[in-house]
């Protein structure tokens, strides 16, 4: 017998191909691959419009300078607004004319005031307090000049009050003009209670120092009419 292995047979040799190379796979061959870049490019697009969007879109800021055409307008003057402001008054909005009209009879005949407590809340809150406990009836004008004339004091000296007094507040809308009204107190400034007068001139010196909260918008005449010791015999609010 010839050399052979256990089994009788010379194993076989193997040969080994060298014509045919191994074929490198390319990434992008790979559908599933192409699939991921894919999505990877779609969410890197997405992301960047979306943050130039909101860098556009960002509020504008509470102190940007409001143009001309936006801006609002004056508070009106006249005096047959009479509703409420239904905005704040740091609103960019226009806020509404608010008044109060006030009739004062008097022995030379009637006085109309319009009081502004939009402008000045605290002094014609106190005015109206006192009108309407009627305070008021039956006081003289205890000091005439040729520029004024004053009242509401109980004592009729002009010394007397209601017994409480008032925070100084001024507003720049309203100015010591003929036929305004304004509270008379002491060299302190937070002293007004009852006293008030009506200007019968301009007193310009007087702006920023009192109280003014309104102006006489009929009987200017019976202003002018009246003499120390006249009295107020009713004050009430005209409703």
């Amino acid at each position: 017998m010839g050399r052979n292995s256990k089994n009788g047979n010379l194993p076989k040799r193997k040969t080994v191909s060298i014509n045919k190379p191994v074929k490198s796979k390319s990434l992008f061959s790979n559908p599933k691959i192409i699939l991921v870049f894919a999505a990877v490019a779609v969410l890197l697009i997405v992301g960047g419009a979306f943050a130039i969007i909101k860098s556009q879109n960002k509020e504008t800021p509470t102190n940007a300078v409001v143009s001309r055409n936006t801006a609002s307008k004056p508070q009106d003057t006249t005096i047959t607004d009479k509703s409420v402001p239904t905005t704040s008054p740091t609103s960019s909005t226009e806020v509404s004319k608010q008044t109060k009209d006030v009739s004062i009879m008097t022995d030379k005949g009637e006085i109309v005031v319009e009081l502004r407590p939009d402008l000045m809340p605290i002094t014609v809150n106190n005015f109206m307090k006192l009108v309407n406990k009627g305070f008021y009836n039956g006081l003289k004008f205890h000091r005439v000049a040729d520029w004024l004339i004053q009242g509401g004091d109980p004592e009729g000296t002009g010394n007397g009050g209601p017994g409480w007094t008032i925070k100084l507040e001024t507003n720049p809308q309203l100015k010591n003009i003929k036929y305004a009204i304004a509270m008379a107190r002491r060299t302190e400034p937070d002293t007004a209670g009852s006293q008030f007068y009506i200007l019968k001139q301009d007193e310009s010196s007087l702006d920023g120092k009192y109280a003014v909260f309104g102006n006489v918008i009929k009987g200017q005449d019976v202003v002018d009419k009246i003499v120390m010791g006249d009295k107020m015999t009713t004050v009430k609010e005209i409703k």
